[in-house]
């Protein structure tokens, strides 16, 4: 269950969809989640109300075509597996939605089942043994 979100500076909404859709087929392509198991918040910066800042920190030059990719999900993925998702998604990304990938930044965040409610008020992957009260 990843959660991804998604900035990028100047991009309208057919390029967020591919940024978004190259993001999902890659974890999909890589450490296999399942294709309905897309959650993502999509974020275009006009570069006058909101913007992005970046750097060519350890001698990568970005440009105006900076994506970051944000990904939150369960612990436990060799690091094998992270490589291969950032690389997949640099390669989707280009082929998508024309972006360059030095300019794919990404980030992971791992945490535990019971950090997640999918809905319901629920923590669907870490259900309590105990019976809820009601009232």
């Amino acid at each position: 269950m990843p959660f991804v979100r998604i900035d990028a500076l100047y991009a309208d909404p057919a390029r967020l969809d591919a940024l978004g859709r190259a993001v999902h087929d890659a974890l999909v392509e890589t450490i296999g989640i399942p294709d309905d198991d897309r959650f993502q918040v999509l974020v275009g910066h006009d570069g006058a109300r909101s913007t992005l800042r970046y750097g060519d920190h350890l001698g990568v030059h970005r440009d105006e075509g900076i994506v970051f990719v944000a990904i939150t999900m369960r612990s436990g993925r060799q690091p094998e597996l992270k490589r291969a998702l950032y690389r997949r998604i640099a390669e989707l990304a280009r082929a998508y939605a024309g972006t360059e990938p030095r300019n794919v930044f990404v980030t992971v965040t791992e945490n535990e089942s019971v950090d997640w409610s999918l809905g319901d008020g629920l923590a669907q992957y870490a259900p309590s043994a105990e019976p809820v009260a009601e009232g």
